[in-house]
């Protein structure tokens, strides 16, 4: 069944040597959801940019912007938050173009969203009940699980998958965020917009997907992606706590100083 979303609503999918991948995602997408596409490509070497042109031109709800280099996952999807809240979509999303996140999942997702006005976002999650992953090796759920758990006590969001990249924002909720202050890559830009949004006050629901993963191309984790995340989410988790610290010690010195 085919979904149409009442708000408007832009899916932001990065791409990188998915010229296999990207015309079998975008139609399965097509037939499950009603919305825009942008496909953002960083100078892909295998010619995913010339595809995504020629979808373009046969479909007017496909949208393409053309990056120079591989500047990471952060800097693609921080460019096509931006190109969505100059053409005042309602929502946007972030999904894979290498088939791991199922276009028959996002309408749940989207209906979450636009069910709930409270929510500043929705994420796709592999760690709730009804989640799943296919094809994972065992080093490859471990390394998700025990990353998120070390996410979940380092920076104490309320989620059970904070490095989820299948996910929907609400618009106003990304123009109230300094996009250009974001530097983080991979894993480690899913944990950085999840911290940011709910420091701000704001609140993300979980709805369980299966994650499978890509069947063609090559996987994007790296060791310096792992490294990224681990360092960052350390040096937040002890910013964390030396600003916890700080208000507990300015608190104590007030109740000291009172009559």
């Amino acid at each position: 069944m085919l979904y149409q979303p009442a708000l408007r609503t832009l899916v932001v999918m990065p791409t990188y040597n998915e010229r296999d991948s990207l015309p079998v995602t975008l139609a399965h997408l097509m037939e499950h959801v009603r919305c825009d596409v942008l496909i953002v490509d960083d100078n892909s070497p295998d010619g995913t940019g010339a595809i995504a042109d020629e979808l373009a031109q046969n479909h007017t709800t496909i949208h393409v912007m053309h990056r120079q280099a591989k500047d990471g996952l952060g800097a693609a999807y921080i460019a096509g938050f931006q190109w969505a809240l100059e053409r005042h979509y309602d929502l946007v999303c972030e999904m894979d173009a290498d088939g791991s996140h199922q276009p028959h999942d996002l309408p749940r997702l989207l209906a979450q969203a636009e069910a709930d006005a409270s929510l500043s976002g929705v994420i796709g999650s592999r760690w709730v009940a009804g989640g799943a992953v296919a094809r994972w090796p065992w080093h490859r759920q471990v390394l998700s699980r025990g990353g998120n758990l070390y996410v979940k006590f380092m920076l104490g969001l309320p989620l059970h998958d904070a490095t989820a990249g299948f996910r929907v924002y609400r618009a106003n909720t990304l123009e109230h965020l300094n996009l250009q202050d974001i530097e983080s890559h991979g894993y480690c830009f899913q944990v950085d917009m999840t911290r940011r949004v709910i420091s701000q006050g704001g609140a993300i629901a979980e709805v369980p997907i299966t994650f499978i993963e890509r069947e063609s191309g090559e996987s994007k984790m790296s060791g310096a992606i792992v490294r990224e995340a681990l360092l960052r989410v350390t040096q937040w988790g002890i910013d964390r706590r030396k600003s916890r610290v700080s208000q507990w010690v300015t608190s104590l010195r007030a109740q000291r100083n009172k009559p």
